[in-house]
């Protein structure tokens, strides 16, 4: 995989938000908000989980995602790659065999038995660990996850997903505050001008959604139930 044969990240951006568009990953709805994780709305809905089972497009994406991490980490930056329970795991894996390393993964909790472990498959001290997961929102839910890397004696400088909100301004933050650097192929800006380029909702959804990417804090207060 030479990564300067590869499209510039701006390019890969755009053909990542036409992927996720093309397999209906993508979710708009102002009229019935979805409620996220977080218990708030939202007219936005991204479901990376479905890029498993589309393969050529899975195939390309990680191919993304590898050169992304090579060329703004270094070529020689790991030496494991761990996947976030669930939703982590199947991309890790897909990212570890391209950039030939192991492959571990970190649950979100102690299984409750046994080795009452979080980490699944061989992590040891010293070794350069990348998160790698399908999103991240705000960041916080990759702190655990890194917090559970580190006790194991293992780094974890970086993390990679395949789309990132890119609405929240402290996000970068506080994975930086945290000593964690982000890499990601696209964000909601990459999908919503992708999805006017191909009018793919009507005008109404469109103005809606970007109202909630320009002041989502804003639109979710006015409509919390």
């Amino acid at each position: 995989m030479i990564p300067t044969s590869f499209p510039p990240a701006e390019e890969m951006a755009r053909l990542t938000a036409r992927m996720l568009l093309e397999i209906g990953a993508v979710h708009f709805n102002a009229k019935e908000p979805f409620t996220l994780a977080s218990g708030l709305p939202s007219p936005t809905y991204i479901d990376c989980r479905k890029l498993i089972s589309y393969p050529r497009i899975r195939a390309t994406l990680m191919d993304f995602l590898t050169v992304t991490v090579m060329r703004n980490a270094g070529f020689e930056a790991f030496d494991n790659i761990a996947g976030g329970e669930t939703a982590g795991i199947p991309f890790a894996a897909l990212v570890a065999e391209r950039m030939a390393l192991p492959m571990t993964y970190v649950r979100k909790k102690p299984k409750g038995y046994g080795r009452n472990a979080r980490i699944e498959g061989d992590m040891t001290e010293g070794q350069r660990v990348l998160l790698v997961e399908d999103l991240t929102t705000d960041g916080g839910s990759k702190l655990s996850f890194v917090d559970a890397i580190r006790d194991t004696g293992a780094t974890c400088a970086h993390t990679a997903v395949i789309f990132y909100y890119g609405i929240f301004p402290q996000t970068e933050k506080t994975l930086g505050d945290h000593g964690v650097t982000l890499h990601a192929l696209c964000t909601w800006w990459d999908v919503l001008a992708e999805a006017k380029a191909q009018g793919a909702f009507d005008a109404d959804t469109m103005r809606e959604v970007e109202s909630f990417l320009n002041a989502p804090r804003e639109w979710q207060d006015a409509r919390k139930s």
